[in-house]
């Protein structure tokens, strides 16, 4: 540590930090545009120039190495001068039209301008026009004479999405961002290039000129996609969700969020928002109301369970549901004497219930200071976007990854070893991993293996270093032989000191193993109740279709139920259900999610319920009630919670008990055969919101999606 003196007070800095960083920890502000403190630094604005003793001219904040003894000031008259010429230089060109730029309320330059601009300006001369470019259904680049060049977009794309899809063409007065021949952005973390922006060169194209961003009410929420938790503030006005902005936390998201959790809330405001209850009628939908609805779901599980037993009734739920919800959900399936229920739709092999849970194995701020990485059956980039980027930093500063998977991908940083094998052949691929490694450790490998370049070269890895993991991704977890992989990843991880666990697939599939929404003693799991073992299925906030393993196979075999209920926010499952009841997605009703980690995250309602749509949870405490089923008198979402709780530990932690959270499986010597390739969704295909989320489905990802599953 050295100390500096900045405005007067004494600062003690980490030496080699900047005279920004010194600045950040006193709470001084110093104005800066080409500075943010995720990115490297470029010093290309100079909006930060301060007075520092003994210096002939001003420096840059951000680019000036701090000293001991350092005298600094932020606020002379020789700092304030510099800082306001700057400012006039970068008005120069500046189109001055706040009036119908989206970024006006929240622009950097907008503020700055008020206390270090001129009240007029000197410049006479024609300024210069920036064409307008076309990249893409996510980021505008309409007006990019608003660009003031401070390169945060360049960086942010080499650095942290890990792909240079815009660069700095040409120079001076001529220089200009934009992409390399004229292609699109399509990384999947582009949207953070809209907020980082300081000035309105880049917005949101879906958002463009609905709002003002005074109009907007600002809420906190949780994304409701993948297993990050990704933390969110959600804009509102006149309850309608306008859109969705990362929430800062340092330790799950960062400053930063996915495209899928940002521009995925066009979905709730579409075409297809299922708002009133509706009947299937001689094959014919009617609109009812929710009393003629939920009588008829009644009247049919009772007949159905007193014709042929509580057994043929079953449950498939979303792991996208609350925490609320899969708990009531599997509540109600139990109460009328049925073990039929579970989460696990796109699994080939399914684990008996128990009282722990799959999950990360690690903190998710971990990643970022991992050495050594062994990713198993995982295109990490799209099924994690936020779990890659912080791999990246990781790499970035010098660590390993390697890497087994079925397919080729572009992970967006180096990988320094990879081994492409078909889903059949990933347990010989570890098993060789393990041989190595007993070679080395002079121990008896557990099921033989072949001892590769590759094996030898990824053991290599694994021995050294300090921080190390073994991955398990969404093709592992859904493979035929995934009780094997994980036992031999912990074999792996128990004789190199690797953490070993999950990246696990959605937001709540975690909680969905907490709440217990397995199939108990003698019950039915997911592609049992798939192949036609049911006469009545519920249907909680998912389309067998497109999210289970059975595919298009699921409609025909639904369709062969005496009755099917859906509980959506969307016109769905229609080819095959009896009843349709609008349920409320997660931006209009409380619950909570825990993710890969085993954090616990509650979250409120942003906007009132759709039309009639009602929360999932009270629907099912409404069907109880009709049913005479005890155990359902809570009249709140927070009750449920903290029933939940009381069941877990007799609190309302935060954090799911330790006790709880493990990834120890058992190795069998005998080993099953592969069954069928692993059913994984792709990034823009993972749940019901984003597959209809306009944007979104005309992203580049989304196409060759959609290509190949027409040419599957």
């Amino acid at each position: 540590m050295i100390e500096i003196e900045l405005d007067g007070k004494k600062v003690d800095i980490v030496e080699g930090s900047m005279i920004m960083h010194a600045a950040e920890k006193a709470g001084t502000y110093i104005p800066h545009f080409c500075y943010h403190k995720k990115l490297s630094i470029a010093a290309s604005c100079r909006m930060c120039l301060v007075d520092v003793e003994k210096m002939p001219k001003p420096m840059p904040a951000c680019a000036t190495p701090v000293t001991q003894g350092m005298i600094v000031r932020t606020k002379s008259d020789k700092a304030i001068k510099a800082q306001k010429s700057v400012m006039e230089f970068l008005l120069i060109n500046h189109p001055l039209d706040c009036p119908i730029c989206d970024q006006g309320g929240e622009c950097q330059l907008q503020d700055l301008a008020v206390g270090y601009g001129g009240s007029t300006s000197r410049y006479e001369e024609e300024k210069r026009v920036v064409f307008h470019k076309d990249v893409g259904p996510l980021v505008s680049m309409e007006e990019m004479s608003r660009c003031i060049h401070c390169t945060r977009c360049v960086r942010f794309g080499q650095e942290i999405a890990g792909v240079m899809e815009l660069g700095m063409s040409h120079r001076g007065e001529h220089a200009e961002i934009e992409t390399f021949l004229g292609q699109s952005i399509d990384s999947e973390l582009s949207g953070n290039m809209i907020d980082i922006c300081p000035v309105g060169a880049l917005t949101s194209k879906p958002f463009r000129y609905s709002a003002r961003t005074w109009e907007l009410s600002r809420r906190k929420s949780i994304s409701p996609h993948d297993s990050t938790g990704t933390n969110l503030i959600v804009q509102v006005k006149n309850n309608k969700v306008m859109r969705v902005v990362p929430l800062e936390n340092e330790a799950v998201n960062e400053c930063w969020i996915a495209d899928r959790d940002r521009f995925s809330y066009e979905a709730l405001n579409g075409d297809e928002r299922l708002t009133s209850p509706m009947l299937k009628q001689g094959g014919v939908w009617k609109t009812v109301d929710w009393k003629t609805a939920l009588e008829y779901v009644v009247h049919g599980l009772q007949s159905i369970k007193a014709n042929h037993g509580p057994s043929f009734i079953g449950a498939l739920v979303s792991p996208h549901s609350t925490l609320e919800e899969l708990y009531l959900a599997g509540a109600l399936v139990r109460g009328l004497g049925s073990e039929n229920i579970d989460y696990r739709l796109r699994n080939a092999e399914f684990e008996k219930a128990s009282t722990v849970a799959r999950y990360l194995g690690m903190r998710i701020q971990e990643l970022s200071s991992l050495q050594r990485v062994l990713v198993v059956g995982s295109n990490l980039r799209k099924d994690h976007p936020l779990f890659a980027q912080r791999l990246r930093q990781a790499v970035r500063v010098g660590g390993e990854l390697s890497v087994i998977n079925a397919a080729a991908t572009d992970w967006a940083m180096p990988v320094r070893h990879s081994d492409l094998v078909p889903a059949a052949g990933g347990l010989h691929a570890l098993s060789d991993i393990a041989a190595a490694i007993a070679v080395e450790k002079n121990v008896t490998a557990p099921l033989g293996g072949q001892i590769t370049e590759f094996a030898k070269a990824v053991a290599s890895s694994l021995l050294g270093g300090e921080n190390k993991a073994v991955l398990l991704g969404n093709a592992a977890a859904h493979h035929s032989q995934a009780g094997q992989l994980l036992a031999m990843a912990n074999w792996i991880g128990e004789h190199t000191g690797a953490k070993v666990g999950y990246l696990t697939e959605a937001a709540n599939t975690v909680g969905a193993q907490l709440v217990g929404v397995m199939p108990g003693e003698g019950g039915l799991n997911a592609g049992q109740m798939l192949s036609g073992a049911l006469k009545a299925t519920l249907l909680l906030n998912n389309e067998p279709e497109f999210d289970s393993a059975a595919g298009r196979a699921s409609i025909d075999t639904l369709k062969q139920s005496e009755m099917v209920v859906t509980l959506s926010p969307f016109k769905a499952n229609m080819e095959m259900s009896d009843v349709l009841l609008p349920i409320t997605p997660f931006t209009e009703t409380p619950g909570t999610f825990v993710n890969a980690e085993g954090r616990v995250q509650s979250f409120y309602a942003v906007a009132k319920p759709l039309g009639d749509a009602r929360p999932a949870w009270k629907v099912f405490r409404a069907l109880a009630d009709m049913l005479n089923l005890p155990g359902f008198a809570f009249d709140s979402a927070q009750e449920v919670l903290l029933h939940l709780h009381s069941k877990l530990e007799g609190g309302a932690p935060s954090w799911v008990p330790a006790n709880r959270l493990s990834n120890v499986h058992e190795l069998s010597e005998t080993i099953t055969p592969m069954r069928g390739e692993p059913c994984v969704a792709a990034i823009y295909q993972l749940d019901s919101i984003v597959r209809r989320a306009p944007a979104l489905q005309l992203t580049a990802d989304a196409k060759k999606a959609g290509t190949q599953e027409v040419t599957a």
